[in-house]
């Protein structure tokens, strides 16, 4: 077990780090799930990342 300091203020926390840290988190447990590699569209939906429609792609 780890002691923390007396001079540590923990309301202090940075929301970016610990988004980033449940993102990986997410990516880890669908890795973890899986009996494969996942695929960048399978990674993408775990994320939440919705790639462009092909007509957007192209300009449509």
């Amino acid at each position: 077990m780890v002691a923390l300091r007396d001079d540590v203020d923990l309301r202090f926390h940075d929301r970016v780090a610990l988004e980033e840290i449940e993102l990986y988190s997410e990516v880890l447990s669908a890795v973890a799930a899986s009996d494969r590699a996942l695929t960048p569209a399978e990674i993408d939906e775990v994320l939440g990342v919705r790639r462009p429609s092909s007509a957007k792609v192209r300009g449509r």
